[in-house]
């Protein structure tokens, strides 16, 4: 019996420890700010603050392509800058419920404002980056070879 725990404990640890340094970048911390400034408790304190930001950057020959996962979101609700080799992509995802006077059973979702960095592998042009949402998606394609200056991308 107790080789069987060993060994269960042991692909436990390995399980999660792979998940670990696969989501630690995708982590994000959806702060809510703007009710804590003014002292306010709101429906969202019960909420997780913490939840992915789960994406992946893929390089053509071409360009990169950044794909980030954010269900529920809007292009207005998203903003990318480029500054040199990092790609910051901050936002606010907002909690919508049908009616006020429901019972929510199990909170698993995170809302509130949230940012993200993510380096990419090469030197980008950022006059020609383009950004779309579609699906519950954010693609950034970024071409390369480019400046190291700031710019805002727009989301379509």
């Amino acid at each position: 019996m107790g080789h069987e725990i060993r060994l269960a404990w042991k692909n436990m640890s390995e399980g999660w420890c792979e998940w670990l340094s696969r989501s630690s970048e995708s982590l994000a911390d959806f702060s809510r700010r703007k009710e804590e400034d003014r002292g306010e408790v709101s429906a969202l304190s019960t909420f997780p603050r913490w939840s992915l930001l789960a994406g992946e950057v893929e390089e053509t020959p071409t360009d990169i392509v950044v794909r980030i996962d954010v269900p529920g979101m809007n292009k207005e609700d998203c903003s990318i800058t480029l500054q040199g080799n990092v790609l910051h992509l901050s936002g606010e995802k907002h909690f919508e419920c049908e009616t006020h006077d429901s019972a929510c059973h199990v909170r698993e979702r995170a809302y509130g404002a949230f940012q993200r960095d993510i380096a990419l592998p090469r030197k980008v042009n950022i006059d020609k980056a383009v950004a779309r949402c579609k699906n519950g998606v954010l693609t950034v394609r970024l071409p390369k070879a480019g400046s190291g200056d700031a710019k805002a991308i727009a989301v379509s």
